[in-house]
Formats: C-alpha cells, sequence, structure tokens
C-alpha cells in the first residue's frame, strides 16, 4: 500500500506534527492505529513513567526489611525489595482478575495496578548496588542510573555501557578511570573531556580524538603532549602540567572557567554522529535509518529513540536493547518483541500489550509483575482462544469508548498510559528533565506533584569550610555530613547535604581530585546543561560564506560554533 504524508494537530500541546509515509508503514505492520500526540508530547509522556534519581527509605511490603525504593510510601500499592520480587514466595497470577467491559480499560488497569507488588527499584542482575535505580547487568553501582552492559565501580553517573571506574559521568562507553567526562568512547583514565574518544591520560579536552597526555584543548587528533593546543616534547609538557596543582579546588575552579572558553573556541560539528547512515538526531554510532534519534547505538529502522542500542525496526523507543519491534516503550528492553505502550517489560517479553515489569512473557494484555506465563489479561491466564478472542473486544472497547482524562485527551487503543494513573509526582521523573514545569504548571496541566520532604540532618562540614586540597583529608571525612554550596537555591532538586563513600574517596585520592562542594543532584544538573537537549532545529552553518543549512541539538541561543559536516572536516582534520 502506498502512503500519503499527513499533517496532523497534536492533542496535548496544539501543535501540528508531519506522519510520514514510512511512519504509517510501520504503524501498519505493528497493527496500531496513528498517534494522535506529536513525537515531543509522547516522549514526555513516556519519561514521566520513569522515576530515576527520587529515591526513598521505606519497608519492603513482604519481608519487612528496610528498603531503598523508587516509590514513596504513599504509593498505593505494595512495593518488594529485590528479593522477594525476584523470589517464588508469591504468584503475581494471584492478583489476576476478570474483565469488566462496563469500565474503561485504564481504569480498570489503575484499579488492578493499586492491588500488585511493584519491585522497589529497577534492577536485574546487578551486585553490591542498593542505592541505584535503573541498573542492569553491573557491579558496585551507586547512585547512578542506565548504567547496563557489565560495569563495575559507576558512581553518580548516567548512560554508562562496559565502563568502570567511572564518576561524575555521562553517556560513557568502552572507558575506564574517568572523572567528569561527557560523551566518552574508549577513553582512560581521563578527566574533563568533551564529545572525545580514544583519549588517555588527558584533562579539561573538548572533541579530541586518539589523544594523549594533552591538556585544555580542543579539536586534535592523532596528538600527544599538547598543551592549549599547541605541541610540547614529553620533558616539557611534564614540567608544564607539574605548575598545575590538580589536587586544590581553588586551582581547578580556575581552569574550569577557562575550560568554559575553550569550549566556546571548539568548532562543533552539527550532529555527533559516526559510522551512520541516513541519521538524524545527536550522539548516534553505528546507525541506520534512524530519524531524530538521541544516544544511539548498533540500531536501524528506529526513530524518535532516546537511548537505546542493538535494537532494530522500532519507534517511540527508550532505555533498552537488544529487541525488534518496540514501540510506545520506556525502560529496560531485554531480548522482547513486538511490545507496545509498555514500562519495563524486563526481559524475553513477546507479543505485548500495555505491560509492566514483566519477564519471559508471551501474549499479555495489561499485566504488572507477570514471569513466566502466557495468554494473560489482567494477571489472568486464559486458553490461547480465550485470550485472542478477548484481547480483540478489549482493543475494539478502547477504540469506540476511549477513556478521557480531566485534560479532555482522549486515549484509545495505541496510546501510551494516561498520565492520570502515574505512580509518580511529575518532578520526581524525567520528564521534568525533559520538560521543566513549576508545581502550578503541572498540576494545571494535569500532572501529580510530590511536595519535598523535609530532612533532619545535621550538617557538620559548612560548604565554605570543606578543605581545598585532597592533601588535607583523611578517612576520618566519611563521618562528615558536607553541606552543598548551593543549599537548594537552585533549580537542580538539591538535597542540602552529602556524604562521601569510602570507594568515592579513594577514587579522589588515588587520582588528585579535590572534595566537591556539590551535592550529587547539582552536579549532576550542572553535566547535563553542558550537552543540548533533544530536539532539533534548524540552522546553517556558521563558517564564513558556506550556504548548507541541516537539523541540529544545538539551540540557536547556545554559544557552540556549530558547522556543517563538509566545513567541520575541512577545519579539524
Amino acid at each position: 500500500m502506498e502512503y500519503k504524508s499527513e499533517t496532523k494537530n497534536c492533542q496535548n500541546c496544539k501543535n501540528d506534527f508531519v506522519i510520514e509515509p514510512d511512519d504509517f508503514g510501520f504503524y501498519e505492520k505493528m497493527g496500531v492505529p496513528a498517534p494522535t500526540f506529536c513525537p515531543s508530547c509522547r516522549r514526555q509522556r513516556r519519561f514521566a513513567w520513569r522515576n530515576e534519581r527520587s529515591l526513598y527509605k521505606r519497608n519492603c511490603d513482604l519481608c519487612k526489611k528496610n528498603i531503598i525504593a523508587m516509590y514513596h510510601e504513599s504509593a498505593p500499592f505494595p512495593v518488594y525489595c529485590r528479593e522477594c520480587w525476584y523470589g517464588d514466595s508469591w504468584d503475581a497470577k494471584s492478583y489476576g482478575r476478570d474483565y469488566d467491559m462496563n469500565k474503561s480499560f485504564f481504569q480498570q488497569y489503575k484499579e488492578f495496578s493499586d492491588t500488585v507488588p511493584h519491585l522497589a527499584l529497577w534492577q536485574r542482575n546487578v551486585v553490591n548496588s542498593e542505592y541505584s535505580n535503573m541498573t542492569g547487568e553491573s557491579k558496585n553501582v551507586y547512585l547512578s542510573t542506565s548504567v547496563v552492559k557489565d560495569c563495575e565501580n559507576v558512581f553518580f553517573s548516567r548512560c554508562i555501557d562496559k565502563s568502570r571506574d567511572i564518576i561524575d559521568s555521562m553517556n560513557v562507553l568502552n572507558s575506564e578511570n574517568l572523572y567528569e567526562n561527557v560523551e566518552a568512547q574508549s577513553n582512560y583514565n581521563s578527566q574533563h573531556l568533551l564529545l572525545c574518544r580514544t583519549s588517555l591520560d588527558s584533562y579539561f579536552l573538548v572533541d579530541c580524538v586518539n589523544c594523549s597526555n594533552c591538556f585544555m584543548s580542543y579539536n586534535l587528533r592523532n596528538k600527544e603532549y599538547c598543551i592549549r593546543n599547541k605541541q610540547y616534547g614529553r620533558e616539557d609538557y611534564l614540567k608544564e602540567i607539574a605548575k598545575y596543582n590538580l589536587k586544590s579546588r581553588k586551582v581547578r575552579q580556575e581552569l574550569l572557567k577557562e575550560f568554559d572558553e575553550i569550549k566556546k573556541k571548539a568548532i562543533y560539528r552539527f550532529a555527533n554522529i559516526t559510522k551512520s547512515v541516513d541519521a538524524t538526531g545527536n550522539n548516534c554510532l553505528n546507525v541506520k535509518n534512524v530519524k531524530e534519534c538521541f544516544e544511539i547505538y548498533n540500531a536501524e529502522n528506529i526513530a524518535y529513540g532516546f537511548r537505546a542500542f542493538d535494537i532494530k525496526d522500532s519507534y517511540d523507543f527508550d532505555y533498552g536493547g537488544w529487541s525488534e519491534l518496540m514501540y510506545e516503550y520506556t525502560t529496560g528492553a531485554l531480548n522482547d518483541f513486538n511490545v507496545k505502550f509498555s514500562y519495563s517489560a524486563m526481559g524475553s517479553v513477546r507479543n505485548a500489550d500495555y505491560t509492566e515489569s514483566c519477564i519471559n512473557c508471551t501474549d499479555i494484555f495489561g499485566c504488572i509483575s507477570l514471569k513466566n506465563t502466557e495468554n494473560a489479561i489482567l494477571n489472568k491466564v486464559y486458553s490461547k482462544v480465550e485470550y485472542e478472542k478477548l484481547r480483540g473486544e478489549i482493543i475494539e472497547q478502547m477504540s469506540t469508548v476511549p477513556f478521557v482524562d480531566k485534560m479532555g485527551h482522549k486515549y484509545a487503543y495505541g496510546e501510551f498510559f494516561p498520565i492520570e494513573i502515574l505512580p509518580f509526582g511529575y518532578n520526581e521523573t524525567l520528564a521534568q528533565e525533559y520538560k521543566p514545569l513549576t508545581k502550578e504548571e503541572a498540576i494545571q496541566n494535569g500532572y501529580p506533584w510530590r511536595d519535598k520532604e523535609i530532612k533532619n540532618f545535621s550538617i557538620s562540614i559548612p560548604s565554605d569550610k570543606i578543605p581545598d586540597s585532597i592533601d588535607e583529608v583523611d578517612e576520618n571525612v566519611l563521618k562528615e555530613i558536607l553541606e552543598c554550596m548551593h543549599r537548594e537555591e537552585c533549580d537542580h532538586q538539591c538535597v542540602e547535604a552529602f556524604r562521601l563513600t569510602d570507594y568515592e574517596f579513594k577514587f579522589y585520592k588515588r587520582y588528585n581530585i579535590p572534595l566537591p562542594v556539590l551535592c550529587p543532584n547539582c552536579r549532576y544538573y550542572e553535566r547535563r546543561q553542558v550537552m543540548p537537549v533533544m530536539h532539533l532545529w534548524h540552522r546553517k552553518c556558521m563558517h564564513p560564506n558556506c550556504p548548507n543549512e541541516f537539523e541540529t541539538a544545538y539551540s540557536p541561543d547556545r554559544p557552540e560554533i556549530v558547522y556543517c559536516e563538509k566545513c567541520y572536516q575541512q577545519e579539524v582534520y
């Protein structure tokens, strides 16, 4: 069938968006209607289901031990620790219920969800990582998210794959011994690097490739012993570097000011897309035929994706990999196939709609926390014939009498979960980072909100008294409560105070890094601001007299010098 482009008006933001012929082909393959929300609003809706960083102390509702959870103790459903949830002392099928054709699907899903045990932290095959959420197949992860693929010793970081000994970094692949690296591939033993690949033993670099022993430089290729883009001999380089007392916070702060100016001098390619064919978006590696995708690698035929890898033939897919035919999905896919409108099909789930935290299941609809099951609706198991019949009837009901939320949005079959059944406050989730709202704006738009709780603690070291040099502190500092310099006077979800971990302290000592004066949340938000957001702007190349235009994630109000591919290659190589 030959399709034509169609312009539709988004239910949510009321802006027009275009559905291309290839999009219609995908929707037909998936057996779903075309979306009624634009790509940006669809992503915001999915992100509102992903709480990465708001963690709470509470009790496991099964074994009663004290745990850390992403769900506040006021959550209406039971919350189980990892050992209990994965264990066989309970069966999610026991919560199964009949479907009532007199109620809407989403109303029944909400009532059902309020009874079924939920997993306290999203973790899969992890060791010694009780303070980290959204983590899989890794070891020793602390206050970090989206850490997967056999990582080890990852602290205060996000989106880390196949790496170890990483602190305060973001979007790291195949790397080791890094501090404050953003967009790093195959880097080693380096600090304060941005958009660098195969670089080692370096400090304060922007967009450098295959470099070693370089300092405060940008756009270098295959260099070593460079300072401020000037070539040195080995001995002279080491003498110059020795002049900087990197153990001192004051010294580093001055260098970071210079680094900010270096970032403004560097030339940025309009999109960080490498080894790829027919790709739009940013931070894409080894992809083919991807549209408006961000933080994605080893992928083919993907649209509107974020943080995806080893995946193909999927739309509106966030966080996960090794899967195929995924649509309107977020968080933690592993070997999944044909999963739609779902949160956390944790592994080996096939032919599923509206699924939440299920494992090794086939042909399920509206199921939660289910394992090793086939032909289930609301966790009740049917024969194959009964399942197919009832599934068809539910889809018809959803399509003919859609659920209408408080804002007037219609949710027929083909829409992701309505915001009215969110288990989190908007400000607890990734949506707040993607599209920040005030409490008033969130409530006005129908989102729930979580007010900050008053915490009782006694700060033992004010931020202005934290020692300047790492040489001035010993292990006794591990007993102290340090004040964050922002003192909650920021929009970074500041936690006001923080403690150091033993591994973190030893890392600082080993690599001559002064103690931080900001809490992990404030450090994280400052790091996020370095990279452009998940949006594309139509811009012209900033090289003088170049007529080329492109789609870029660098907004016009950002300070970077952004070139088209041709001008970038001519300037840098």
